[in-house]
């Protein structure tokens, strides 16, 4: 196998934004040429408040990945969150020609594409149309159709839609920034690339992503993705509730939380003294390490709550056997693992995206990057299916049939022509 392209995954999240620099090894592992990483600003909850705020954060982040991979970037996979994210099961029905004919990629894509001309509410859009299991003639529980024979071709798909407007923003930063979006990818699809097995998938898990401003929650079951949602509260929330509980100022909160912060009180001594500077002269402010965890607690609390009730809701709370995987800046919270345990009775374990990494990628191992490291592997997966359209298209009929470019998806080409027009016009 020799080394692949070279992918930009750019995750614009609440408290940070990073561009991280990757390809391919030649043993199949995601070598990290370069990585960039600058303070969010103009991002609340995953959605852009301030587009220049958001495009300066952009172009920080992006030049420190370029000085350190000294590759020149252009085209980047963009990850979207936020609290507008929605998802919704729907069932497809293709009725084909002929039964002599096998079933090939162009039907399912047919069937895909259609999915994407759903009605939807105002100003929402469909982002991924995800194949759950296909149906033909009525034979249920196939994964792959291709190459079968059939004449009524069904599907159960996994829709996930979103607010255009939010995805407008995006796009308008990063194109502000003098980068091209090769493709939005939902943030948690991302992040359960990177921190979870295909075994894990396949038993039944739970991904929680614990971000600045949204936890991202996805289930999957028997390899297939089977809820996803966002949850409005992140480690932002719990960092606020500190400066309020403790009467200090943000970046005091923030140090505290991560330095000395727990998600459960019951682990500190009681004993334990923190001494925080005063402002401008005053006295130093004395806080107990257990008081602050208490605070910390409550919130995280609340998020687990969240995270149980769409567990529930997605009805597989008894199919998950490798049960939950927390990621994300937050699940570098000290007993984070514990208290969800604690709450939902399922085993937890703390995701790393070092799995799929090559050596010498120490950098990007922690669980901050998991969404950025994921975005790098979507954006791989993508040129590989590329790659293969291509051949097949070029070796199909002696290079005659042609259709090089991979279809991108309905909400994506609506995205560009809107961008498009809007060049053409100025």
């Amino acid at each position: 196998m020799e080394p692949s392209e070279i992918v930009v995954g750019l995750d614009i999240g609440t408290t940070k934004i990073v561009a991280i620099v990757g390809r391919r090894n030649e043993f199949g592992k995601i070598e990290i040429l370069g990585m960039g990483k600058s303070e969010s600003f103009g991002v609340a909850r995953g959605v852009v408040q301030n587009i220049d705020q958001t495009v300066q954060s952009i172009r920080t982040a992006v030049e420190e990945a370029e000085a350190k991979s000294g590759v020149d970037i252009k085209v980047v996979n963009v990850g979207i969150a936020g609290q507008h994210i929605r998802s919704m099961q729907h069932r497809g029905i293709k009725t084909r020609a002929s039964i002599e004919q096998e079933i090939s990629q162009n039907d399912i894509d047919a069937l895909i594409d259609d999915m994407y001309k759903l009605m939807m509410a105002p100003g929402e859009e469909i982002i991924h149309v995800l194949p759950q299991e296909y149906i033909i003639d009525n034979e249920s529980g196939i994964k792959n159709p291709i190459g079968m024979s059939g004449i009524r071709l069904e599907a159960n798909f996994h829709i996930i839609t979103g607010q255009i407007a939010a995805a407008r923003n995006i796009y308008k930063c990063v194109q502000k920034a003098g980068l091209e979006v090769s493709e939005l990818t939902l943030e948690p699809l991302a992040s359960a690339d990177a921190v979870l097995s295909n075994e894990e998938k396949e038993a039944g898990v739970v991904l929680v992503d614990i971000g600045g401003g949204t936890t991202d929650v996805a289930i999957f079951q028997d390899g297939i993705i089977r809820h996803t949602a966002v949850i409005p509260f992140g480690g932002n929330v719990i960092t606020e509730d500190v400066k309020e509980g403790c009467t200090i100022i943000k970046s005091q909160a923030e140090l505290l939380k991560i330095k000395f912060g727990s998600a459960l009180a019951s682990e500190n001594q009681e004993n334990e003294i923190v001494s925080i500077p005063g402002l401008r002269g005053r006295a130093h402010k004395e806080i107990s390490v257990r008081n602050l965890s208490a605070i910390i607690q409550a919130r995280m609390e609340e998020i687990v709550e969240h995270v149980y009730y769409e567990i529930k809701h997605s009805g597989y709370e008894k199919k998950l056997i490798a049960g939950i995987v927390v990621t994300g800046g937050g699940a570098q919270l000290k007993h984070v693992s514990q208290l969800i345990e604690y709450i939902t009775g399922m085993d937890t374990r703390v995701g790393y995206p070092n799995e799929h990494l090559a050596k010498g990628s120490e950098d990007v191992t922690s669980p901050l990057f998991a969404t950025s490291v994921g975005l790098v592997m979507k954006g791989l997966q993508t040129l590989d299916k590329q790659n293969k359209k291509m051949l097949s298209s070029t070796t199909e009929k002696g290079g005659i049939k042609g259709h090089s470019k991979e279809k991108t998806s309905g909400f994506f080409d609506k995205l560009k022509s809107f961008f498009d027009e809007d060049a053409a016009q100025k």
